[in-house]
């Protein structure tokens, strides 16, 4: 990769931050942006040697009053995350709380990129001792990354927006373990509003900025934190980027990276359709909107349609490269 093409890389990726951190939400995501840390996960996604095992922790069962508890913020980014990595050669296990099994596994049900053992669904329990699992599942992973998943606070326990304490429903599990088990593997994490793992590092400016920041701010620190506003939006915009320094390693001029950042971004970025009938099987199992807590295709709020021209602004940043 020549210099002129890293740099035409990042000006790309970096479009894409930008696309992701209008704060289109109102919770005040875009003080807790880490200017490129978003290249930086990038990169290492991309730079992961053939046949790594990538780890997606996700699920934030946040409709606590509600079977299943999950939302529909997360499904869709952890399972864009979890299909750029099989197409870059990796395989995946996407893991969760036992509440969010049926949602997920609806998720990537229909994906048939992730068949032949090349993904699967791991989930664990809130209230069984399944410490060894977690470190085994984590001595075996090259690379972490969070999406919208859950996180502890100072005191130790995970917190919704408003507030309301979820391990106190014994619906979360304890997988922000797996990142000390798993150093010094690479953590990247995705969120949006400071209570998901990974946000440990910025908790001083969540204090500040984030309301009930000092009860619910996670204290778990990622190594490059995607703040986003929508954590959906976010796994999005990694899997884009990661398609974007993979189409830069295999390219020497800009001609040729735009032929190869089209066909990386085919396989690992989904489609508007592909993402409405990922949300709609999710609904079918009661996944919920986590802001006004109807059981539809919406997320945090706000209709479908903002979620797919998000979307579709990422693909059209990456195959443009940036202009």
């Amino acid at each position: 990769m020549t210099s002129s093409i890293e740099r035409i890389a990042e000006i790309t990726v970096n479009k894409l931050q930008d696309i992701i951190g209008t704060d289109a939400g109102g919770r005040g995501m875009k003080n807790l942006i880490c200017d490129g840390d978003l290249v930086k996960a990038s990169r290492i996604f991309a730079a992961l040697p053939a046949g790594s095992l990538v780890v997606v922790l996700t699920g934030f069962p946040c409709c606590v009053n509600e079977s299943p508890p999950t939302e529909t913020d997360g499904p869709p980014g952890a399972v864009a995350l979890a299909r750029a990595a099989v197409h870059l050669g990796h395989t995946c296990k996407i893991v969760t709380d036992e509440c969010n099994e049926a949602v997920f596994q609806a998720a990537i049900d229909d994906e048939k990129w992730g068949e032949g053992g090349k993904l699967e669904l791991q989930v664990f329990s809130a209230t069984k001792d399944e410490d060894n699992r977690l470190q085994a599942l984590a001595k075996d992973c090259d690379l972490v990354i969070a999406c919208e998943r859950a996180g502890p606070g100072e005191d130790g326990n995970c917190y919704t927006m408003r507030g309301i304490n979820m391990n106190e429903r014994n619906i979360i599990a304890p997988l922000h373990k797996i990142i000390q088990y798993a150093s010094p593997t690479k953590f990247l994490a995705v969120g949006d509003g400071g209570n998901e793992m990974g946000m440990g590092k910025v908790i001083d400016k969540i204090k500040k900025h984030i309301p009930k920041g000092d009860q619910i701010g996670c204290i778990v620190a990622a190594d490059h934190l995607v703040a986003a506003s929508v954590s959906n939006w976010g796994g999005y915009a990694v899997a884009a980027g990661a398609a974007v320094m993979q189409a830069a390693k295999e390219s020497s001029s800009k001609e040729e990276m735009k032929t190869k950042v089209a066909e990386w971004v085919e396989k690992c970025v989904p489609t508007e359709q592909e993402e409405i009938d990922l949300l709609n099987r999710c609904v079918a199992k009661g996944c919920r909107d986590g802001v006004s807590g109807k059981v539809e295709a919406t997320v945090d709020g706000m209709p479908l349609a903002t979620s797919l021209k998000c979307l579709r602004d990422l693909r059209e940043a990456a195959l443009s490269l940036g202009e």
